[in-house]
């Protein structure tokens, strides 16, 4: 028997809310209280977080973590987002997830995510304090990093294709766009 959520009425959803949502494949995340659901990624989306889950792993230090998703970042009670990949300390997590800001958030795009990754998330996350903010578009390729200056994002790099990108924070790596993207659907 199926059954279904119904969602309160009149005011913000909190992470509570969020709790009770179905475990059904699809995304679901509150921003500012109000329900995103984005479906499962595709596999190319998957393979390209893994690639560059894999060259951040491997360059990050031990007091550090990188994390992909399904994993909850509580900014506050009313916005809890699911970032592609996150990195943050090790001490900072709990069993749910990081209710805090991490030091990195990163999301691939995706036609059905574009707005919501470069102006809702990237709004929410630079008003939470997350001091690094990359967006990867697996189409070109390329990667936009955007960094915490005096409270405001501040796009520090542009790269593409076989372009590197040696980021300093949240810790040394270097990334290549065109070395992430497998030529899959």
């Amino acid at each position: 028997m199926d059954t279904m959520t119904l969602l309160p009425q009149g005011r913000p959803l909190t992470r509570d809310d969020l709790d009770a949502m179905p475990d059904d494949g699809h995304r679901y995340e509150i921003i500012d209280g109000v329900l995103v659901v984005t479906p499962a990624p595709s596999t190319g989306h998957q393979d390209l977080v893994r690639q560059l889950f894999l060259v951040l792993s491997a360059a990050c230090p031990d007091e550090l973590e990188v994390y992909f998703a399904p994993l909850e970042v509580m900014l506050s009670e009313d916005t809890v987002i699911e970032p592609d990949l996150l990195v943050a300390r090790s001490d900072e997590f709990t069993g749910r997830g990081l209710p805090g800001a991490p030091l990195l958030a990163v999301e691939v795009l995706s036609p059905g995510t574009r707005r919501i990754d470069l102006v809702v998330k990237r709004s929410r996350l630079e008003a939470a304090g997350v001091p690094s903010y990359w967006v990867v578009d697996p189409e070109e390729p390329t990667l936009t990093v955007w960094e915490l200056v005096e409270g405001h994002y501040v796009e520090v790099a542009h790269v593409a294709c076989q372009e590197e990108y040696a980021a300093t924070s949240p810790f040394p790596v270097t990334i290549v766009p065109a070395r992430l993207r497998r030529h899959r659907p």
